[in-house]
């Protein structure tokens, strides 16, 4: 599954990181690397950017940007 396409409230684990150049080296510095878990707090009211949890902090992604990124749900 990809990260764009989960719902709010859901915990994932990263899988892949997809994409090249920049926007990958920005992701990865963020803290969003295989194998951290990932959490959706909440969504824009336009769906776009979402807002995540990852390792205690609270990052904004596009929907774009996070649809370069595949993770699989924990329970």
């Amino acid at each position: 599954m990809l990260l764009s396409e989960m719902k709010k409230n859901q915990t994932a684990k990263i899988v892949h990181i997809g994409g090249n150049g920049a926007l990958r080296r920005r992701i990865l510095e963020m803290g969003i690397i295989k194998g951290a878990e990932v959490y959706i707090e909440k969504y824009a009211p336009m769906k776009d950017p979402l807002e995540l949890i990852v390792k205690g902090y609270h990052v904004s992604l596009r929907v774009e940007e996070a649809s370069q990124i595949t993770v699989e749900n924990v329970k």
